[in-house]
Formats: C-alpha cells, sequence, structure tokens
C-alpha cells in the first residue's frame, strides 16, 4: 500500500478514526493490527519475517536483562555477547538470504568463470521484502541499546511488535530508536486539533515532494538512462542532476509523509532530513541526510570500531567502512558499492583538507558565513554527491561508466535547445511545471533553513492567508500531482532497499 495511493486515502482515515474513537488501553491494539495489515498488502507470506525479527530481538532483550543480574562479571559479560551476537547473527542471516545471496552466487560464479570453472546455481526466486533493512536495523537498534544498558528491556511482546512494525515508517523508516518510539507507546494519545493540522499539513509537504516533483523528474531520468546511447551527453548530465532532485524528493517525501501521519496520531518520529543540499562539507553533508541511518551507523558501526578516538589513520579507515558498508545497505550490486566508497572518499578528502581550508580562507580574508562562499560550497558538495549518483541509479557498472564516457566524448552543450530540450522525457507544458514545482521546493527549503520548523510560523499567519496557503497547496498538489486514470502510482525508490 503506497502513500501516494488510493488505498492510502481510504486507510489512513479509518485507522485514525478508529484509534481516536478506541478506549487508551487498547489503541496500541488497534495501531498493530493496522500495521501489519498495510505490511500484509505487499506480500502476506512475507509477514513471518518481520514476525521472526521481532521474536528474535525481544527474546534477545529478555535475555540480556537476565545476564545483566548475572553476579559472576566474567560469565555475565560472556552471556550478554552471546546473546547480542546471536540477536545480530540471526538477523543479519535473514537479511542477507533475501538481499545479497543471488548476488554471492552471481559474483562467485563470475569469479570461478575467470578460470574456466563453470558453477551450477540453485534457481531462487526470491522476492526482496519489502522495508526488510529497516525494521531490520531498527530491531537490532533495540537489541544494542538494550545490550548497552540504554533502557530495560520490553516485556510486552505484541507492544514491541508495534515498535517494529509501526505502519507510518516500517518500510522506508525513518529508523526509529527504541528510546523515542518504544515510550510513546505507553503514552496517552488524545485528539489534538492542532497535532492533526500540523500532521496534515506535513504530509501534504511529503505528497507535494513526491507526487508533483519527484515523479515529475522520474519520466525524464527514467528516459535518459534508457536512451543515453542516442541522446547527447549533456541529456545525461541534465538527468543524473535531477535524480539528485528526485532522490531527494522522493525520499524526504516519503519521511515527511511519515513524520505527518505519525503526528496525526499523536506520536512523533524523528527528522530524517535536514535540508541536504544546503550542507557546505561533505560531514555537514550526511548530517542532513538521511539522518536515522547516518546515526544508527554512528552509533552502532563507527562508534565501536572506534570512531575518531584511535588517531587520524584509523578513523579515515572507520569512515570508508561505514560508506561501503552503507553502500551495500542500499542495495546487492557493486554500483552501490561505488557510491558507498566515493563518499567514504569524499568525506576523508574533506576533514583531511579542513585545515588547509581553514588557512587557504584565513590568508585570502574569507568569511565562510559569506552568502557567495556558501552558496559557492553549497553548490560543490551537492555536484560532489552527485556524481555519485550516476553510480546509484544506474543499474550496472557498465552503463555508468558508458555514461560517463559518452558525456565526455559527445557532451554537445547546446544539443537541447529551444524544442529539443522537450524531447527526453518531459513534454514544454510538463517541463514548465516541474521548473515552478523547483522554485516552490527550493523557497520551501530555504525557509526550513532559516526559520527551522516552519509550520508554527505558518499557524501564526492571519486566518484568511492561512487558509489561502493551505488551500493553494492543496490545489498544487490536486492539479499537478502525478496520479489517477493511466498513470501507475510511482513506488517509493527506498522500498526496494
Amino acid at each position: 500500500m503506497l502513500f501516494n495511493s488510493i488505498d492510502f486515502l481510504l486507510f489512513f482515515p479509518v485507522v485514525t478514526v478508529f484509534h481516536f474513537l478506541l478506549p487508551h488501553r487498547v489503541r496500541w491494539i488497534w495501531l498493530l493490527i493496522a500495521s501489519y495489515f498495510f505490511y500484509m498488502c505487499w506480500n502476506p507470506k512475507y509477514v513471518v519475517l518481520i514476525a521472526l525479527s521481532t521474536v528474535i530481538t525481544y527474546l534477545s532483550g529478555l535475555l540480556l536483562d537476565a545476564a545483566a543480574r548475572v553476579q559472576d562479571p566474567v560469565r555475565r559479560e560472556r552471556l550478554r555477547r552471546l546473546w547480542v551476537a546471536l540477536s545480530f547473527g540471526l538477523n543479519l542471516a535473514i537479511l542477507f538470504f533475501f538481499k545479497y545471496f543471488t548476488f554471492l552466487l552471481d559474483n562467485l560464479s563470475a569469479l570461478a568463470g575467470l578460470f574456466g570453472v563453470t558453477l551450477r546455481q540453485p534457481a531462487f526466486d526470491l522476492l526482496l521484502p519489502v522495508g526488510i533493512s529497516f525494521y531490520t536495523f531498527q530491531a537490532l537498534g533495540y537489541t544494542m541499546d538494550v545490550y548497552r544498558g540504554a533502557l530495560p528491556a520490553e516485556r510486552n511482546l505484541f507492544r514491541y511488535a508495534l515498535f517494529v512494525s509501526f505502519f507510518p515508517q516500517l518500510v522506508a523508516g525513518p529508523i526509529e530508536r527504541s528510546g523515542n518510539l518504544l515510550s510513546q507507546l505507553y503514552e496517552r494519545h488524545d485528539f489534538d486539533p492542532d497535532h492533526v493540522r500540523d500532521g496534515l499539513l506535513l504530509m501534504l509537504w511529503g505528497m507535494f515532494e513526491k507526487i508533483v516533483v519527484a515523479d515529475r523528474i522520474a519520466y525524464l531520468v527514467t528516459h535518459v538512462f534508457g536512451h543515453y546511447q542516442e541522446l547527447p551527453g549533456i541529456a545525461s548530465v541534465l538527468a543524473v542532476l535531477l535524480f539528485g532532485v528526485q532522490l531527494y524528493c522522493d525520499f524526504a517525501g516519503y519521511s515527511d509523509i511519515a513524520r505527518g501521519a505519525a503526528e496525526v496520531l499523536g506520536f512523533r518520529l524523528m527528522v530524517n532530513f535536514r535540508q541536504p543540499y544546503f550542507a557546505r562539507s561533505t560531514q555537514d553533508f550526511w548530517r542532513r541526510w538521511h539522518i536515522s541511518l547516518s546515526t544508527w551507523f554512528r552509533d552502532y558501526l563507527y562508534i565501536p570500531l572506534g570512531g575518531s578516538r584511535r588517531g587520524t589513520a584509523v578513523k579515515y579507515r572507520n569512515l570508508m567502512v561505514v560508506q561501503l558498508v552503507s553502500g551495500l545497505w542500499h542495495g546487492a550490486n557493486w554500483t552501490y558499492v561505488v557510491w558507498g566508497g566515493l563518499n567514504g572518499i569524499y568525506q576523508v578528502a574533506g576533514a583531511a583538507l579542513a585545515p588547509r581550508r581553514e588557512r587557504i580562507c584565513r590568508y585570502l580574508h574569507i568569511r565562510r558565513e559569506n552568502p557567495f562562499f556558501r552558496c559557492i560550497s553549497a553548490a560543490f558538495i551537492f555536484l560532489l554527491y552527485d556524481f555519485s549518483l550516476l553510480f546509484f541509479r544506474a543499474p550496472s557498472l557498465h552503463t555508468a561508466l558508458s555514461m560517463g564516457k559518452r558525456v565526455l566524448l559527445h557532451l554537445e552543450p547546446f544539443a537541447l535547445r529551444g524544442p529539443a530540450l522537450y524531447t527526453i522525457g518531459l513534454a514544454e507544458q510538463q517541463f514548465h511545471v516541474l521548473l515552478w514545482a523547483l522554485l516552490l521546493l527550493f523557497l520551501g527549503d530555504l525557509l526550513k533553513e532559516r526559520l527551522g520548523e516552519v509550520r508554527p510560523h505558518l499557524t501564526r499567519l492571519p486566518l484568511p492567508v492561512r487558509w489561502t496557503v493551505y488551500l493553494a497547496g492543496l490545489f498544487i498538489v490536486l492539479l499537478f500531482g502525478m496520479y489517477g486514470p493511466g498513470f501507475s502510482e510511482s513506488q517509493f525508490i527506498y522500498f526496494q532497499f
């Protein structure tokens, strides 16, 4: 069930109405039923996997809690490490089998072929379970939090199951922390008109990002990536640049709809994007982009590896490891590994060159807060990240390298002048709509960058102005959104991860 579908348009109001009509003590049960129904709309049989992950991590929490009471310190630590290792081992084994096993076999077969050996691969027809990487990491985060003593083990299996499966953020995040969401499942969430209004506004903005901007860009990007050999290199450049915006609007749009839906129900989910294309360094970018995953890797991988505490070389190694693992987390393809590796190199280079940049700025009397300097820095970081997205979007390394080669040999920078621009996936009218939508997107992110949360400022406007903004936003989404007869709802990009 997609957020941008008629099914969700019917599902969410029904869930919300019954959520507030039911007595407080049983609301969480209703949300658990709704969450499992929401997940089963994709493939009912894979509900077994999320249930299995839930049971494994739930039991690991209880066992860790019991081990903490063992008197002998050596035995206590041995048991604690055993239970956390089993939890991680079993969950990652499930994730590996469904997401990476075929990838491993293909690469072993290719490697064997280099030596003239033919491997007979077993026939597998595995469908990747929607959101498996997200709910697996959320459940494993709970295991680590209990292991570290950050929170006690949850005793109620079904309430814990709701934490793992909470439908707004189940299939594409944010990857919630147990210390935030699990505790909210015990709080009373009465109907609050302000929460409902703010949640609906956030959902509306997310819909704008998804169906007005991202889905419109998708037509051009898909066309160019499918026909790049027939097009001038400048078309590939434009497609990759726009894919950076598409990916941002697609994923940030999902996160905003998820946060808004949760807010309507009275829950607070973490912010997952904070205007990443305004970042002025690679480190700043990853503090703004997919924050729930970046902080997960920071807390549960980077810091346990030693973080930056063991010297510069170890710090750089850890940055590379995190980015490479992040690449693999996104998918079983060497393109994602290259994407992760490039961003690891960016981070290492950014950290290594930071002192030199500071000296140059001081020598040239450049103020880093100068608006022009900030714009140049943000544009440079965007272009760096956008280049890595060539590999993220391409179906294979061969395609990515071929596109890059075509850009170098057949750039033809003026080939898309005039009517030619409207032959690469978007007609003239649609292209003009996209330009206006991008302007609105930029202004919206600029307001958030300057003001922080925009909604409190919006609700303080005079009533006529406020409702004019509300209705204008609804009008834009309904009139210019990509949906309706003849249009297949575009799946969110991160559902495949």
